[in-house]
């Protein structure tokens, strides 16, 4: 089956799939892929088959066919294709609970060098992310996947995956609703500050500030009972970004400067290096020259601390949008530094390692 024909009948499976007439769609596609020699159209064919079976509810079939599309898009030796098919197992795994892979194959997709793709897949891998960590209880990072990936849906006004994050966060707003009832009942103060706090993050995250600060308040006053200082830090922090939110930015220094102490206090390298972090940017919409010279000076001191930086070109990690490589020994490199450097084992450490397009 020649490519043009390849064509016309993925064109013909989904005129037949979009009229509701799935089974005759999946034997077109089928007959394409044991007779099509096309790799890119056997690339597409295998993903109308993933999407298919993932709306039926066939999960373990749809994970047999995302399997078989990377197989191909290795063939391929395409950027773009490896994103989709990683992303694809990501999917696969997420509805078979297999949360931890899901997570893996994400970071995978985001480790990827540049492509095509990336915009408009960027905030899809971020939604299937946050809803790993929403099926293993890490409220959050889900609740910081999440908000990526609606930055990506309104930065690419992409309304279907807006729809698919909000509905997401309503699951993670019930979960976090059932989380504090359990805490009431068992008078789990810790766990009652948590949920609080991811409540706050929610309406937060939304735009809903009205709502947010009292649960702050609430989460602060909870976490200062029970010596929670760390969390005391993160409180703050979601105090300042609202601050932030509405440009009253006297009062974002202000709870800037109290996690800050709190942080220093406490030892916690990373908060203070996102605390200067967000100090920067008041300082830089400011004006303050000296200030703004004094936290990117700290900032970079956090990086050197916290060991974020790529051990092969030197630069800092995070600060530039790079694609990055964490290695099983726990060492993290830009995935370029790692291609050019040609070794299959971590330079800064030696052992041996995965190749990178692994986490």
């Amino acid at each position: 089956m020649g490519q043009d024909q390849t064509k016309q009948q993925i064109e013909k499976g989904l005129q037949l799939y979009q009229s509701n007439q799935t089974e005759k769609a999946l034997q077109v596609w089928m007959k394409v892929l044991e007779k099509g020699s096309d790799l890119v159209g056997r690339f597409r064919v295998l993903g109308c088959l993933v999407t298919a079976h993932s709306e039926m509810g066939r999960y373990k079939e749809m994970l047999k066919f995302a399997v078989v599309q990377i197989d191909t898009a290795r063939e391929l030796e395409d950027a773009d294709f490896l994103l989709e098919s990683y992303l694809n197992l990501a999917r696969s795994n997420e509805k078979l609970c297999e949360f931890h892979k899901t997570i893996s194959y994400c970071k995978t997709c985001l480790g990827l060098p540049g492509t095509r793709a990336g915009a408009q897949l960027g905030g899809q891998v971020s939604l299937s992310m946050g809803n790993a960590f929403l099926g293993l209880s890490l409220f959050q990072k889900a609740l910081e996947s999440f908000e990526k990936a609606l930055r990506y849906a309104h930065n690419n006004d992409d309304t279907m995956l807006e729809c698919r994050v909000c509905c997401s966060l309503g699951s993670f707003y019930a979960q976090v609703k059932e989380s504090m009832k359990i805490a009431l009942q068992h008078g789990d103060r810790p766990l009652q500050a948590l949920c609080l706090l991811c409540f706050a993050d929610i309406h937060r995250s939304r735009g809903d500030l009205e709502t947010a600060f009292p649960r702050y308040d609430s989460a602060m006053s909870i976490m200062t009972e029970i010596g929670n200082r760390l969390g005391q830090v993160h409180v703050l922090l979601g105090v300042a970004k609202c601050w932030i939110a509405r440009k009253v930015l006297d009062k974002a220094l202000d709870a800037i400067e109290k996690a800050q102490d709190l942080a220093e206090e406490v030892g916690n390298k990373l908060s203070q290096l996102k605390l200067h972090c967000l100090s920067e940017g008041i300082c830089r919409s400011k004006g303050l020259q000296r200030e703004l010279r004094a936290h990117v000076v700290r900032f970079h001191e956090c990086v050197e601390e916290t060991e974020l930086y790529c051990g092969l070109c030197g630069e800092s990690i995070g600060e530039k949008n790079s694609r990055l490589q964490a290695l099983p020994c726990s060492h993290i490199f830009h995935l370029r530094c790692l291609q050019n450097n040609g070794t299959r084992s971590c330079p800064n450490c030696r052992r041996s390692s995965m190749k990178p397009g692994f986490v």
